[in-house]
Parts: structure tokens; C-alpha cells; sequence
């Protein structure tokens, strides 16, 4: 497939992304803090603060740091799961 905004390129950045996330200090217990906040209802209202910080922070903190869009498309991801296990589409 040939894109036309490079997004193969990204969506593999992506991934190289989110799979270092699970390798940090926090994903090193059996249940990462996401998985609790979810599990206990609040992940709607978390992915989308989230998503809300990391837009804000977006060219503030660090500047326009590409680190923060991969936070926000990630909690994204995480949102979208969150959404199908309530509506129940896999």
C-alpha cells in the first residue's frame, strides 16, 4: 500500500513506540496503573485527560516534541479498546 501522509512509516513508528513502553519501570508489575484505573471505570475519563495534556503540552514542554503526539495516539489506541470491550465489537 502507498500512502500518501507517510503513515506506514508512522504506524510502525508507533509501535516501536508502544512496545518500548512495556519495558519501563511501570510496566514491570503484573497490572500497569492503566489497567486498574480501567478496570475500575474510569478509563474513558483517563485516556481522555491524557489526550488532553499531551495536546496541551504539545510545543510548550520540550517543545514541539514528537514524543508527546505518540502519547496522544497511544492513549487513542487505549480509548479505542476501551470503547469496544463497552460496546462489545471486536
Amino acid at each position: 500500500m502507498s500512502y500518501k501522509f507517510n503513515e506506514g512509516h508512522i504506524l510502525q513508528e508507533l509501535k516501536a513506540y508502544i512496545d518500548g513502553t512495556y519495558n519501563e519501570h511501570y510496566a514491570s508489575d503484573k497490572y500497569q496503573a492503566t489497567d486498574i484505573i480501567v478496570d475500575s471505570g474510569h478509563g474513558e475519563g483517563f485516556c481522555i485527560g491524557n489526550i488532553m495534556k499531551y495536546a496541551k503540552r504539545y510545543g510548550n514542554k520540550e517543545g514541539k516534541n514528537r514524543k508527546d503526539i505518540l502519547k496522544i495516539l497511544h492513549y487513542g489506541i487505549i480509548m479505542l479498546n476501551i470503547h469496544d470491550m463497552e460496546t462489545n465489537n471486536d
